[in-house]
């Protein structure tokens, strides 16, 4: 059953947004009748369609669904090129993690004022929405406005992780160990040319720990993806 994110309630009556009735009418081909889920406020629903011209739906069940990952994990990432960050967003949208934020550091080949990353932002938030309904969560990661390392230094979080080529001994694994249940973990992983010395000096003075991820050298992309699915296994198995 195809799922659908709402922002809107108007007298128990749920408003799609006008791209997603596209997607329902003209890609999914649905008709009267046919059943979809939405989901409002974090809580799922199947509702009925009740009319296509006007759209409108009817609700007919609310569900109660766990979440899937009992550890609140961010993605710290710096800026990279276009294509690359749409697949590391919907990537770690479909890993379940919870808050992405764009950083801004000295290697960072992008650059992005405030006019040009406010459309950016609107382009990632449609991208991991997507991605939310495609891999069935009930929530949207929240995306921020970019970040620079000292923003990052300010966070408040259980455990703070940086991805580090420095590091070689202190796998990710050594850190899962000891990460409890609900915890707020933030992990920071440098753009294409990987996060400065001077970047990665700053953050361990601060109260982050490096980690590595062993011998080989990951893309950035891949470092994203590796880290949210080991944090996505370790949850499954608590």
């Amino acid at each position: 059953m195809q799922r659908y994110f709402v922002k809107k309630k108007e007298n128990n009556t749920f408003l799609l947004e006008e791209s997603d009735i596209r997607h329902i009418k003209k890609v999914m081909r649905m008709n009267i009748n046919d059943n979809i889920e939405v989901v409002y406020n974090n809580k799922l629903y199947i509702c009925k369609i009740t009319s296509l011209e006007p759209f409108s739906i009817i609700t007919m069940e609310e569900i109660y669904e766990e979440e899937k990952s009992n550890l609140d994990l961010t993605i710290a990432i710096g800026l990279v090129k276009e294509q690359k960050m749409d697949l590391i967003l919907q990537k770690l949208t479909e890993l379940g993690v919870n808050k992405i934020i764009p950083v801004s550091m000295e290697r960072s080949i992008v650059k992005l004022d405030k006019e040009r990353f406010a459309k950016k932002k609107i382009r990632w938030e449609s991208i991991c929405k997507e991605a939310s309904e495609q891999s069935k969560r009930t929530n949207i990661p929240i995306i921020t406005d970019i970040m620079s390392i000292d923003d990052l230094t300010k966070l408040n979080y259980d455990i703070k992780l940086v991805a580090s080529t420095k590091e070689k001994d202190k796998l990710l694994n050594y850190y899962l160990q000891n990460i409890g249940a609900c915890a707020k973990i933030i992990m920071v992983i440098g753009p294409e040319g990987g996060i400065s010395d001077k970047e990665e000096s700053l953050l361990c003075s601060r109260g982050y720990n490096r980690v590595s991820f062993g011998k080989l050298i990951f893309r950035v992309e891949t470092a994203a993806i590796y880290v949210a699915s080991i944090f996505n296994f370790s949850s499954s198995k608590r």
